[in-house]
């Protein structure tokens, strides 16, 4: 589970997170929705450890952050728009060093058992990575490619937990579909999924639960279910061009 408390960052002068709360339990997809600068990625850096708060807590699974670097890092995988991997690497040997990696970080942690080669293989079939490109170099993946291994991290790692910003960003609609069917997929293991994104479409239809930000204010948050996608669009549009918007939660 994520869950934030009057999570606060300023840089100086500039707050770019007000006071934000919102909790994302086990098997929901939360999506964020916002313009550039309204806090989205703010908020998925500060619940990575990548920014330290100016006031508040995030939270995974009851743990802050911060206090507890390691055991939350050890349940979460995090996906960005563009993510790296080794592209001299293949797929497999990509998923095999990070998933090692991250079993020698976190020792001791639940989680690490070690995982054999056919494993690998057989969590890359299920995230959708073609079996052609198993065992190519990932310099020749497109980007839905890289995404599915991300993915099939998340699976081999047990996360409880996904971060996601932007993951659909410049997938074409076919890769994007496929990535939205893999979170679904995840959310029915009970995966908690925090994502970042532009998409209203994407987010009416993946996700359980939406939230309208602007310049760092959790502006609405609302089941998906309980709006269409024209008038989530209104919504959305009619908070972007607002000046002052109150604050409405479900």
């Amino acid at each position: 589970m994520l869950e934030t408390k009057n999570l606060t960052k300023k840089f100086g002068d500039f707050t770019a997170l007000h006071n934000l709360n919102l909790k994302v339990n086990s098997g929901e997809i939360f999506c964020l929705l916002g313009a550039n600068g309204a806090g989205k990625s703010t908020t998925i850096n500060l619940f990575l450890n990548f920014l330290k708060p100016s006031s508040g807590q995030a939270l995974i699974d009851g743990l802050d952050v911060c206090q507890y670097p390691l055991e939350t890092k050890s349940r979460f995988t995090y996906i960005p728009e563009n993510l790296r991997l080794y592209p001299q690497l293949t797929g497999l040997e990509n998923l095999d060093f990070f998933y090692g990696l991250s079993h020698t970080q976190n020792q001791g942690l639940p989680n690490t058992g070690k995982v054999s080669k056919d494993q690998l293989i057989e969590v890359l079939n299920e995230a959708g990575l073609p079996s052609e490109f198993l065992h190519r170099r990932v310099s020749s993946y497109s980007k839905g490619m890289r995404q599915k291994v991300g993915i099939a991290l998340a699976m081999v790692k047990n996360a409880q937990v996904l971060l996601l910003d932007e993951p659909t960003s410049g997938l074409d609609p076919q890769a994007s579909n496929e990535f939205s069917e893999l979170l679904i997929r995840m959310k029915s293991k009970g995966v908690a999924i925090l994502m970042a994104t532009h998409d209203l479409w994407r987010a009416r239809d993946t996700g359980s639960h939406i939230g309208i930000m602007k310049q760092g204010h959790l502006l609405e948050s609302f089941e998906a279910t309980t709006i269409s996608h024209s008038d989530l669009e209104s919504l959305y549009l009619s908070h972007m061009y607002r000046h002052k918007t109150p604050i409405r939660e479900e």
